[in-house]
């Protein structure tokens, strides 16, 4: 489902992230978010500080990636 709202940019660079649009992120306030460039859209993610695939604990860092060992190790299996 594609939402679209037009917001302004203010003074200082800043756009208001809509209520609707936070709502579906679940992103409260003081969340960190991921800000990326693709082209010529901005994306922005709610950040999380664990394994990108099942949640959990994260201890290795791949490409950019936060991933456990436990799924490094069912990712490895995959490729054999």
């Amino acid at each position: 489902m594609k939402r679209q709202i037009v917001r302004p940019i203010d003074e200082t660079g800043r756009i208001v992230l809509p209520k609707p649009f936070r709502e579906m992120l679940n992103l409260s306030i003081k969340d960190d978010v991921i800000i990326t460039v693709e082209n010529d859209a901005i994306i922005v993610k709610k950040f999380a500080n664990s394994c990108a695939f099942c949640g959990g604990d994260h201890d290795i860092k791949f490409g950019g990636v936060l991933i456990c060992s436990d799924c490094a190790k069912k990712i490895g299996g995959l490729a054999q």
